[in-house]
């Protein structure tokens, strides 16, 4: 069993930033690569970014590139996701979320584990 646990979400304005971070406990933590996903009210749960175990590699919804960034800590059993220029579209629980194999994949039902979410909301 993996634990997830996400922080730093908050109400920001447009033109903002935040960090998110995802703190892990349980098996070992780069032994999983780690992906973000967010969910707005009456929508559904969208990738939003990747990142390998090794935190060599990166993937992006096109939504997000170029804005976002997220990266990872296997010493301190970490990923974060930095988001700058936030817009009021990005409005939405984030949520974290582990999967064991080598792939990124964008699909929410191949993530084994998921933390609680973390609530952003961006004000226009």
């Amino acid at each position: 069993q993996v634990q997830l646990v996400e922080s730093g979400g908050g109400l920001v304005q447009a033109g903002g930033s935040l960090r998110l971070s995802c703190a892990a406990s349980g098996r070992t933590f780069s032994n999983y690569v780690m992906g973000w996903f967010r969910q707005a009210p009456g929508k559904e749960r969208e990738f939003v970014a990747a990142i390998n175990r090794s935190g060599s590699s990166t993937y992006y919804a096109d939504s997000v590139k170029g804005r976002f960034t997220i990266s990872r800590d296997n010493a301190r059993n970490t990923v974060y996701l930095q988001m700058n220029n936030l817009k009021p579209e990005d409005t939405a629980v984030y949520y974290c979320a582990a999967r064991g194999g080598f792939a990124w994949v964008v699909t929410p039902s191949e993530y084994a584990y998921w933390g609680q979410g973390t609530q952003v909301t961006v004000s226009s």
